[in-house]
């Protein structure tokens, strides 16, 4: 059985260290706040202005001015901080933000990241994601395996307009956790229901043991 959304997210949340700087990307990303794992903090960063998100709120508690960047309306914490759009690129471009979690449309062997348009379609906005893969140390791509057509989400190389060359490190999808190292993809985690096998026949990238 596949992971969903959620097992995603939660997934991705492991990934996550104790002090650490945080962006989470649109989508999947933002559901990671919801799994922060107990014991660990981190600061999460949107680059609309807000430094200490905290998790999705509740009916009672929706705010409609109190947006992350993805227009999600989220919470704020105790220590959060609220500052301009200049303010939270500075950050982003100075190399403050430990790591970004991201969704992808395409991530190639290399690490090459495609996750911003498809020609032809109406982009609503560019988002941050090309300052994010540019100052970030650390890129976590979550997203499914495959696009709808069931075709493989991870390439030889990118057929998009790429957001960044050579910038992901690891790739969360509904089938398992693969990091691109030297010559392609090597699956470090399958998930529950999963085979490996699965995975190399969904993936159109090298994979290497």
């Amino acid at each position: 059985m596949a992971w969903d959304r959620n097992q995603m997210a939660a997934r991705a949340a492991q990934e996550l260290e104790d002090g650490m700087y945080v962006n989470l990307g649109i989508g999947i990303p933002t559901l990671v706040a919801n799994y922060i794992p107990e014991g660990v903090t981190v600061t999460l960063q949107s680059e609309n202005g807000m430094l200490g998100i905290g998790p999705f709120p509740t009916e009672d508690e929706v705010d409609a001015d109190l947006i992350n960047a993805g227009k999600q309306t989220v919470t704020a914490l105790p220590h959060t901080a609220f500052f301009d759009s200049a303010q939270s690129f500075a950050m982003i471009r100075g190399g403050k933000i430990a790591m970004a979690i991201l969704g992808a449309m395409e991530v190639a062997e290399n690490g090459d990241l495609a996750n911003w348009m498809i020609p032809g379609k109406l982009i609503k906005g560019m988002g941050g994601a090309m300052d994010l893969v540019a100052g970030v140390k650390r890129i976590i791509v979550v997203m499914d395996h495959t696009n709808k057509a069931g075709e493989s989400k991870l390439l030889k190389e990118c057929t998009l307009p790429l957001t960044g060359k050579a910038v992901v490190n690891t790739i969360i999808t509904n089938l398992g956790v693969l990091e691109v190292v030297e010559g392609g993809l090597k699956i470090v985690e399958v998930a529950e229901g999963v085979t490996e096998d699965e995975i190399r026949a969904a993936t159109a990238a090298a994979i290497v043991n």
